[in-house]
């Protein structure tokens, strides 16, 4: 696992922040269940993937810049670099995923708690 951060570069850090918030947000909510947390889970759950996939995007820029100023132009630069840029989407699926958990006990638990009737 570790290799794997260290494979993904840069991108890897706020794919990793931006993850952790949205883990701990989700647990936060799966124990206490309120509405509110709601907003913050969908944006913290969107950071986490756009993170994910602009470490993507930017570690196959980096490796495609790298394949044009080689003098020898392997294939399997191009295959190593896609499967290093991977990591990142890897990590930001395995961390909402996680979160996803958790967000839905915390939705079972908030579904089984009786609604007060609003007064229109």
């Amino acid at each position: 696992m570790v290799n794997a951060f260290i494979e993904g570069g840069f991108g890897m850090y706020p794919t990793l922040l931006a993850g952790l918030a949205l883990l701990a947000a989700s647990i936060q909510y799966s124990r206490r269940p309120e509405r509110r947390y709601v907003p913050l889970l969908l944006s913290l759950g969107v950071f986490t993937l756009l993170a994910g996939g602009l470490g993507f995007i930017t570690g196959v820029m980096t490796c495609l810049t790298y394949y044009a100023s080689e003098a020898v132009r392997d294939p399997i630069v191009l295959t190593l670099g896609v499967k290093e840029s991977l990591n990142n989407v890897a990590l930001a699926l395995l961390l909402s995923v996680m979160s996803a958990i958790f967000a839905s006990v915390g939705a079972w638990r908030l579904s089984r708690h009786p609604q007060p009737a609003t007064a229109h």
